[in-house]
């Protein structure tokens, strides 16, 4: 059975840093980055015996909008429904219903969003990115006050 929980205390980042920096989607990333962009979403891990073996995070204003990231499952854990409930516990927290728009960006996990509702964009001429898959490789930014 596993644990599944919302608890930012125990969201161990370190375990989600060791996936993601190897991910497509999150090459290289930096810890320090990834701190901050899991204190600013609505996040939840899976664990098995205390272990984290999955983790989703929203990036959301938690009133119109929201972009799913960094959704991933241990390869030993895969195919036994863990991403489901990681995105049902996820899309079913009540400060996130009622949103206008949610998005992702996937390459090959079409039938899993399929299942929640997600579809391919409707107009996809209307929507723009700035996209700079090297940003994490380029020198750290100074600080700024």
């Amino acid at each position: 059975m596993l644990d599944i929980t919302f608890d930012p205390a125990r969201i161990d980042v370190e375990a989600a840093h060791r996936f993601l920096r190897t991910s497509y989607w999150a090459q290289d990333i930096p810890l320090d980055v990834l701190r901050r962009a899991i204190a600013h979403s609505l996040c939840v891990a899976a664990f098995d015996h205390g272990a984290q073996v999955g983790f989703a995070r929203l990036v959301t204003d938690r009133a119109t909008f929201a972009y799913l990231a960094d959704v991933y499952v241990l390869p030993d854990y895969r195919g036994q429904g863990v991403s489901r409930q990681l995105l049902a516990a996820l899309l079913g927290h009540p400060e996130v219903q009622g949103l206008r728009r949610l998005l992702l960006v996937t390459r090959d996990a079409h039938g899993l969003y399929e299942r929640f509702g997600f579809t391919p964009l409707a107009a996809p001429a209307r929507f723009m990115e700035r996209h700079d898959p090297a940003v994490y490789r380029a020198a750290a930014p100074s600080a700024v006050a």
